[in-house]
């Protein structure tokens, strides 16, 4: 397990356990490469990490219900069909570094997953956004909206996440400096995959700009990256 990034200020019994969730989830996940790419022990368990780190403090059977994992080389290219208003049919092209589809795969480009691994993109983890997206989509649909523990007050969900959502799109509209990266502002879903990545790759960053969506991610992810890497540097 790399000790980088999304995984520093993690105690002997929280490496210990995300070990043994990597190891589970290796056991019950396929992985496959495509264009070439082969798909080491090493790149396996990296990716595997990095997803049961999200679920480390839950269960691995929130990733239950589909169980393949595709790896290309580099972001790979995707079509798709959109329509108008008017009902007129275009097709655009995007190159993506990850996608994951309801009750189907992720697919994942290994140089976005290595490079934020590094910690070479500030608050990116593109790991962490697609498997954040799985969890979102425990509900039937991927909303922004993960099924919230019986602790936890949707009210205080709902409110967090639609004024921070809200504001976002205001600075974005008003060319303002965003804090997060500007896709968060391209849906609800977007914004909550996004502000997973920023809660475990630049916690701090997250809760100072969108303190309310921090507490209640500490909520329902039952982890403080923050705390704990306040921890480790001894403040």
């Amino acid at each position: 397990m790399h000790e980088a990034g999304v995984f520093r200020g993690l105690s002997a019994v929280e490496r210990a356990h995300l070990r043994e969730l990597s190891t589970l989830f290796l056991h019950r996940k396929s992985f496959s490469g495509s264009q070439g790419l082969e798909v080491t022990t090493e790149i396996a368990l990296a990716v595997a990490a990095q997803a049961c780190l999200l679920i480390l403090k839950l269960a691995l059977d929130y990733y239950d219900g589909w169980v393949e994992i595709i790896l290309y080389p580099s972001a790979f290219r995707v079509s798709r069909e959109i329509r108008d208003g008017a009902r007129v049919v275009s097709h655009e092209d995007h190159a993506l570094g990850g996608e994951s589809w309801l009750q189907g795969p992720v697919v994942l480009s290994w140089d976005t997953a290595a490079s934020d691994l590094a910690g070479l993109r500030s608050g990116h983890n593109v790991v962490v956004h697609e498997f954040a997206h799985k969890l979102d989509s425990l509900n039937g649909s991927t909303n922004g909206m993960p099924p919230l523990h019986s602790t936890m007050i949707r009210q205080h969900w709902t409110q967090a996440f639609t004024e921070a959502f809200d504001e976002l799109r205001r600075r974005l509209d008003h060319h303002h400096h965003l804090g997060i990266d500007a896709y968060a502002a391209t849906s609800p879903a977007e914004f909550f995959a996004v502000s997973s990545e920023y809660f475990f790759a630049a916690p701090t960053t997250l809760r100072q700009h969108f303190p309310s969506v921090y507490e209640q991610l500490v909520l329902f992810y039952r982890q403080d990256p923050e705390n704990r890497l306040a921890a480790q540097s001894g403040r």
